[in-house]
């Protein structure tokens, strides 16, 4: 978000800019075409909106969850377990949900003391935890996800079925084309 809230560029010289959208990425291209001309400033109108899109979304879409009295993070960890519908360790949670480790052992066990995840260990490797949904936390799942569906759907409503389904497909080139980088990035 950095870009967006003081190092961003200004308006309308590249792709993905839209100097008169009226958004706020577009006063701050505005803004760094007036102070630094020349600058192609392209890259901003995609990351900035992104980037401004994923706060804004994930602020909208935290409430409902807030509501239940989780946070989106607990709640991952949650749907990674249902959608696997297996057993999984600590280690692939935080793949599933691109968390740390530190950060899935927390939220595990606050899940723990809410009676929605059990910890088995492990057969051979005591130190090794396979974790799985309680009913009540598979019920919790089943029951919230429609509600969250639902509510995320209303809000890309302002958005023609066409219009989102482009959105989809173009920002799935992007996630591949970030998660090959990572991956290299990574050595994998």
């Amino acid at each position: 978000m950095d870009a967006v809230e003081g190092t961003g560029t200004g308006g309308g010289t590249g792709p993905g800019d839209a100097g008169d959208a009226g958004d706020v990425v577009a006063r701050v291209l505005g803004q760094w075409q007036r102070v630094l001309p020349g600058l192609d400033t392209g890259p901003i109108g995609v990351i900035g909106r992104l980037t401004r899109c994923a706060a804004l979304l994930r602020q909208a879409s935290d409430a409902p969850l807030a509501h239940e009295g989780f946070s989106r993070a607990e709640f991952d960890i949650l749907s990674a377990l249902r959608r696997e519908d297996r057993e999984l360790t600590p280690g692939q949670l935080a793949r599933e949900t691109y968390a740390s480790g530190t950060a899935v052992t927390k939220r595990v066990r606050t899940l723990e003391e809410k009676g929605l995840v059990a910890r088995r260990p492990d057969d051979r490797d005591r130190r090794v935890a396979h974790l799985s949904l309680t009913a009540g936390g598979r019920e919790l799942v089943d029951r919230i996800m429609p509600e969250q569906i639902a509510y995320e759907r209303s809000l890309l409503s302002g958005l023609a079925d066409e219009q989102r389904d482009q959105l989809a497909q173009v920002l799935g080139e992007l996630l591949r084309l970030l998660e090959s980088r990572e991956g290299t990035r990574r050595g994998r």
